[in-house]
């Protein structure tokens, strides 16, 4: 126990120190490793539903926009400069506190949960995640044609002048002076977005050991037999929809206000393709595994997009070879790699119940 907690407690202050390091090499580093923290959040959300409950949600990602959009109308211009009773109600506009706006969105993102779950109850595998794609697919395009006849969402052209997060007057989208160093607002959504991940992993490992995370399992691994056991089937597959969703939502509203700006193009298809690939590469089921997962797919296209700029293709193959798509080959090629060398996830959950080898003898 005393290893451990000194292991933890120097990871902790490497994770800490570790943007004030790249920072130096640029602000895009860092923006790459917050985007990756996002990316952890929504990865541990989707493991509640797919990894512990067994549910295959391909509109993991129609939480995010939940999410997304419920902060950009709660923090921007956009509904008070709509609709004039607004206008009226809130003549300073409505500049939303984080204690409002982000407990609004995680429980608007666990109603919209609840909404999906409940019609999918006896799908499974394939067909459970054919309707959650579509589920996914609906919300973007409600958000992209929600502008007729009233302007909600301002359709395609999406929602800009989001205020940035603000916790007790301190605000993140300014840099922090400490002396004559100056600490940027990437860095700061940064130990954000980390407070926000080491929460999660607590609260995942709390449910993982509970016995709503066994039920979840039990459902997983035979949802007959658990339902013979007296597991309320029903109940929890709404509850994992609902947690996951909450992540989901909690995601998007940081999202928001790191960007300024949300679109529908930011929430298609391929975001919650991607979400799901994050959990099954890293270990469905397993905290650790689920983590690594999102951190490498969230920050290899990101990683490869600098070095295929810093190389310059296109000027030493005479414009053969675009940098873009060998940045999508060089992903996909990572990934089938995974895959076949790891078929259970780069680090995937112990198994248990199962005999110790047996040794060789000669």
């Amino acid at each position: 126990m005393r290893s451990k907690l000194i292991l933890f407690f120097v990871a902790a202050a490497a994770l800490i120190v570790l943007p004030l390091v790249a920072q130096q090499f640029g602000a895009g580093w860092v923006r790459i490793m917050a985007i990756a923290l996002l990316y952890v959040l929504l990865a541990l959300g989707l493991n509640i539903v797919v990894g512990y409950a067994g549910l295959l949600d391909l509109g993991f990602v129609a939480f995010y926009a939940v999410g997304a959009y419920m902060f950009a109308l709660m923090a921007s211009p956009h509904l008070f400069e709509t609709f004039e009773w607004i206008a009226a109600a809130f003549p300073n506009g409505l500049h939303t506190p984080i204690w409002v706006v982000v407990p609004l969105a995680a429980l608007l993102a666990a109603i919209a949960g609840v909404i999906l779950g409940t019609p999918v109850l006896r799908l499974r595998g394939d067909y459970l995640a054919i309707v959650t794609l579509g589920f996914g697919e609906i919300i973007r395009v409600f958000m992209n044609n929600l502008e007729h006849p009233v302007n909600i969402t301002n359709g395609p052209r999406g929602l800009d002048r989001i205020d940035p997060m603000t916790l007790f007057g301190f605000s993140f989208g300014r840099p922090l002076d400490i002396g004559d160093f100056r600490i940027p607002s990437v860095t700061l959504y940064y130990w954000l977005f980390l407070a926000l991940v080491v929460a999660s992993v607590v609260i995942c490992h709390r449910l993982e050991l509970s016995r709503i995370g066994r039920a979840w399992m039990a459902i997983r691994e035979d949802e007959i037999a658990a339902k013979a056991m007296g597991i309320n089937v029903r109940n929890m597959k709404l509850l994992a929809f609902a947690m996951g969703a909450i992540f989901g939502g909690v995601s998007g509203s940081m999202f928001a206000a790191f960007q300024g700006f949300v679109s529908p193009e930011s929430f298609s298809l391929m975001e919650s393709i991607m979400i799901v690939a994050m959990v099954v590469r890293g270990g469905m089921g397993h905290i650790p595994g689920v983590i690594l997962g999102a951190v490498l797919l969230a920050a290899l296209p990101e990683v490869l997009r600098y070095v295929s700029t810093a190389i310059d293709l296109q000027n030493l193959t005479g414009g053969r070879i675009d940098a873009a798509i060998l940045r999508q080959l060089l992903i996909a090629l990572a990934m089938i790699g995974i895959m076949l060398l790891r078929p259970r996830g780069l680090w995937p959950p112990p198994e248990h119940g199962k005999a110790a080898p047996a040794p060789v003898t000669k």
